[in-house]
């Protein structure tokens, strides 16, 4: 049986740095987006216009997902968010809700919208085993400055996979999360503007560089298949050792 995968946040560089992963060990693909313009095609994957962020897109891609491969998705995996670096006192209302929109919200409604999908393809005879991936942040584990709106978000994701694996496991849904350090796509780019920036960042990890999209894409790719399957309410830190141990800095480094 070929596996199928939804991906939202569909045009971002690690979705697409999975879908290619996918792709290539033979998966079929949809991918939602909010702007059709950024979901640029590849290789015959369903593009999806749908804002995951409210319960009506969500309900949309996993339906149109569903309907395009004749069963839920296999898989399903919430790559949408956004960045926002800023003090609490800094952070205004509007940019509160708008990353919780985009990181809490869209986690929130996709798992509704696929388990729902899930259980009702259940009562018709199927099954209700599934794959959900979630995304967290080594800010949710650990304090780091400036980043109080997203690791409140991203916490909260990692309270959500839990609860989810305890409710849904009975049913063959595994639920699990990649918490991430920096990692280099477009939505980090200005973070890694100039090589100064480069060394400071790359400084604060032990294996001595940031992130790529590649790095979440394979590990994505593991728990998505066999290798995952029996793990579920985990949140694995893929983030260099920054949540672990701290760098050895010599004197005059």
């Amino acid at each position: 049986m070929t596996n199928t995968c939804l991906i939202t946040g569909g045009s971002g560089g690690l979705a697409r740095a999975l879908a290619a992963l996918l792709r290539a060990e033979g998966w079929q693909l949809a991918r939602a987006g909010r702007r059709p313009e950024t979901l640029q095609p590849d290789e015959g994957d369903l593009l999806i216009e749908a804002d995951v962020s409210t319960e009506a897109g969500a309900l949309l891609a996993v339906a149109e997902a569903s309907t395009r491969f004749g069963a839920p998705p296999t898989a399903v995996v919430n790559a949408a968010g956004a960045l926002l670096l800023a003090p609490l006192t800094r952070t205004s209302e509007a940019q509160y809700r708008e990353c919780l929109a985009a990181n809490l919200d869209t986690a929130f409604f996709t798992a509704k919208a696929y388990v729902g999908a899930l259980q009702q393809a259940q009562k018709a005879g199927g099954s209700g085993a599934g794959r959900l991936l979630l995304f967290s942040s080594v800010a949710a584990g650990i304090g780091v400055g400036n980043h109080a709106a997203i690791a409140m978000a991203k916490g909260a994701i990692e309270a959500l996979v839990r609860s989810l694996a305890a409710d849904h496991s009975a049913m063959g849904l595994r639920v699990n999360a990649i918490a991430p350090g920096l990692m280099e796509t477009p939505l980090t780019a200005r973070l890694l503007s100039n090589e100064a920036a480069r060394k400071a960042i790359t400084a604060q990890y032990p294996l001595g560089r940031h992130g790529e999209a590649a790095d979440a894409a394979r590990l994505a790719a593991f728990l998505l298949g066999p290798g995952g399957d029996w793990i579920t309410g985990q949140v694995i830190a893929l983030d260099g050792g920054f949540t672990a141990v701290r760098p050895l800095l010599r004197a005059g480094a």
